[in-house]
């Protein structure tokens, strides 16, 4: 059983914008700290024997310049390599092109950050529609997998699995990971109601209950 609140609770969300050359993208930001070092850290985000075991099967050329793809998601360009600081990468998925960033730092307990940052070119009107929770629910899960895995050394897919997200305790998580977004949103000077509005689509789409 997963501690489903525990979780959420335990992530940092932030959600911006940056200016890139085409133009002003969006920005959403999650991270968690987990009980290892940076080096372990590093090795369970990079090494494509681990990947799987938290996240998804994964093929590819995993260094500077090589190109990545995940099984069934998203593939890409690996375009900055820092071990054990980070790496970034282009992120293609659906003809589009967005991009996300990876920083691993140390805690002053002898614990390490894991913090991800998704770089989108998002229109208006489908900001609107889901806002930042449309990726942040599914970076949650990834967070989620990563948390059980370095917790146990085991296959989190194991425990949740493609199937997960549609129990009862999968739904329950979508849902309080969007309220979280929810909040992100909020923060980051979004109107309440509209960002409201974007949230429940988004849980909805996530908990297979639109109408």
């Amino acid at each position: 059983m997963i501690e489903v609140t525990g979780q959420i609770n335990a992530v940092r969300r932030t959600v911006g914008e940056r200016v890139l050359e085409a133009g002003t993208a969006r920005t959403s930001t999650i991270s968690q700290v987990y009980d290892t070092d940076v080096e372990d850290l590093w090795d369970a985000v990079t090494n494509p024997e681990r990947i799987p075991r938290w996240f998804l099967p994964i093929s590819g050329d995993l260094r500077l310049g090589g190109r990545y793809q995940l099984e069934g998601n998203a593939g890409g360009t690996i375009q900055t390599c820092d071990p054990p600081k980070g790496y970034s990468a282009t992120w293609e998925y659906g003809g589009q092109t967005s991009w996300i960033e990876v920083r691993l730092t140390p805690e002053p307990d002898g614990r390490a950050r894991f913090e991800l940052e998704h770089i989108a070119h998002v229109d208006d009107a489908m900001w609107d529609q889901f806002g930042p929770g449309a990726v942040g629910i599914g970076w949650d899960m990834g967070l989620l997998g990563l948390a059980l895995h370095l917790a146990t050394g085991e296959s989190a897919p194991e425990q949740v699995g493609p199937d997960w997200s549609t129990t009862g305790e999968g739904k329950e998580f979508s849902r309080q990971s969007g309220e979280a977004w929810f909040a992100a949103h909020v923060a980051s000077g979004a109107d309440e109601a509209a960002a409201r509005a974007s949230a429940d689509r988004t849980i909805a789409a996530y908990t297979g209950e639109m109408e």
